[in-house]
């Protein structure tokens, strides 16, 4: 999901920049103090999950646990996945600085978005309900993001459309695996952990 240097043309990068620059702006405003080690550690978990990467032309595919994220953290996924970014580019070159904005946008947006939707069913009292959500949960951002990406690379032009049908269909496997994979992650953290999947309105968009 990494975007390289010098692929994107210069609007789609000013607007991802822009659009991540406000992401970042609330997700701070809605971590507490005491979030601070959650996040610490889920950037860490970021950090390390997406090291493991195969490239796909200009981008990449690896786990991206997004969907965890954006379940736990909400807008707080935002500098989460930013910092994660920022450390990657910075110490193994993968992605790079114009491309961060772009980066962490095409990341954050859909973990936000599906964390907002589907986390009052994940805490369903229901066993069905919180496995579909919560593989929906892992599945979605995922696929989200890959669309993202390869939505950004077509906007830059034209001849990158083989490269965006490259994104969506390399990160397809990484669909299913991360279905799972936070799945599993979900139901551990309610059996040990419940108050982290508890709701937390700040961390949310509130409806108008």
């Amino acid at each position: 999901m990494h975007i390289s240097e010098g692929v994107l043309s210069a609007p789609v990068l000013i607007a991802g920049a822009v659009l991540t620059a406000g992401g970042l702006v609330a997700g701070l405003r809605s971590i507490r103090s005491e979030d601070i080690p959650k996040a610490s550690i889920l950037s860490a978990v970021f950090f390390v999950a997406s090291l493991i990467h195969v490239n796909i032309g200009p981008s990449s595919t690896h786990l991206v646990l997004n969907g965890l994220i954006g379940v736990i953290m909400g807008i707080g996924a935002f500098p989460v996945i930013f910092l994660g970014l920022l450390l990657q580019g910075l110490l193994f070159s993968f992605g790079g600085m114009t491309t961060l904005g772009i980066n962490t946008f095409n990341m954050a947006a859909p973990a936000v978005l599906f964390g907002f939707l589907l986390r009052p069913f994940i805490n369903s009292k229901s066993l069905a309900v919180s496995t579909i959500a919560s593989m929906l949960g892992g599945s979605l951002p995922v696929l989200t993001s890959a669309l993202l990406v390869a939505l950004s690379l077509f906007l830059t032009g034209e001849q990158f459309l083989a490269v965006a049908y490259e994104v969506i269909i390399g990160n397809l496997p990484v669909v299913i695996i991360e279905a799972f994979v936070v799945m599993f992650c979900i139901r551990f953290l309610k059996k040990v952990r419940p108050e982290v999947l508890e709701p937390q309105l700040e961390q949310f968009p509130q409806a108008a």
